[in-house]
């Protein structure tokens, strides 16, 4: 079990990271329509998960649309933003902020917490529990795990150069 900060102050997470080479483990978000997205949705495709708390947060904003600049552009790739926001909120930013692109999905894990609980980023305590901790995989067409940044500090962004040169070696 892994434990990140927020502002300096420890944060519990529940669950076990995957490792590079594991197999990743499957979940189950909620799209923007309600409608289901599990890892088997996107098998034979290139995928950067990324973990987040709530897209109405700053850093969760930054990071989504400069994944959305950086990531969404490369077709082989497919980024799926994972939070705990309710699908309207998420669709509702996406529109505000200009992001609509058939490689950037967002998911809401608010009926099922089983990506963050099966990726070890689980807030299991604390002002943000239930929530998920910021981390980002890379997974082969395989689903293979290749790579994996747990930011250390909730409020900081991830390595974008480092993971987007991760991904683009799997193409």
């Amino acid at each position: 079990m892994a434990q990140v900060t927020l502002k300096g102050n420890p944060v519990p997470l529940e669950g076990n990271l995957p490792k590079i080479g594991d197999k990743a483990p499957d979940f189950k978000i909620a799209k923007q329509d309600l409608g289901d997205l599990s890892l088997g949705d996107l098998t034979g495709k290139v995928k950067i998960l990324v973990a987040v708390p709530s897209l109405d947060t700053s850093v969760c904003a930054i990071e989504t649309k400069k994944f959305n600049e950086k990531a969404a552009t490369e077709k082989e790739i497919t980024t799926i933003i994972v939070s705990g926001d309710l699908p309207f909120a998420m669709k509702r930013f996406c529109s505000t902020e200009g992001i609509n692109s058939e490689n950037l999905i967002t998911g809401s894990q608010f009926r099922d917490f089983s990506f963050s609980k099966n990726y070890g980023t689980h807030i299991a305590a604390g002002p943000l529990a239930g929530l998920s901790a910021r981390a980002v995989f890379v997974l082969d067409k395989s689903d293979v795990v290749r790579y994996v940044e747990l930011v250390p500090e909730i409020g900081n962004e991830p390595n974008y150069e480092t993971i987007l040169a991760e991904a683009k070696k799997l193409v």
